[in-house]
């Protein structure tokens, strides 16, 4: 599997404190920002983790507060999840089962594609690659656990 680390059960693997750092590059106008700050993968009620990040995002020299509330649900299958809004529409599934995944979430004209990679137990990133009418975007981001 080379630069891939397995995760049998997604949602154990998350749980915790994690530092993000996130570049946002637009290809179609070549500014690109910044995002550094936290995700915090708690448990939820009824089962999953409640994913809430917070920090800095910083686009065109201006900094400003930014966060984003998601749920991990349990997958169809067991170890994966079901990733959902905070307003519970669907976003995207997660399996990390082999250490790599791909996904895709269609908005509005646009399509996001994601690709997930596990580099060890404690670091793990993801690429978001947006593009469509609206759109042509590539966010990076890098997860890196916290004690």
């Amino acid at each position: 599997m080379g630069e891939f680390w397995p995760v049998p059960d997604v949602l154990a693997y998350l749980s915790g404190r994690w530092r993000v750092r996130r570049s946002v590059r637009d290809l179609t106008s070549g500014d690109e920002g910044d995002f550094s700050g936290t995700t915090v993968f708690g448990p939820l009620p009824e089962g999953g983790l409640l994913h809430a990040e917070s920090g800095t995002f910083t686009w065109q020299g201006v900094p400003r507060p930014a966060e984003r509330t998601l749920r991990f649900l349990p997958g169809a299958a067991p170890g994966t999840a079901d990733v959902r809004f905070a307003d519970g529409r669907p976003f995207h599934d997660l399996d990390l089962t082999s250490g790599h995944h791909v996904t895709d979430h269609p908005c509005s004209a646009d399509l996001y594609r994601g690709e997930f990679t596990v580099l060890d137990g404690d670091q793990w990133r993801t690429v978001w690659r947006v593009g469509g009418p609206a759109k042509d975007l590539v966010l990076s981001t890098g997860y890196l656990r916290v004690g």
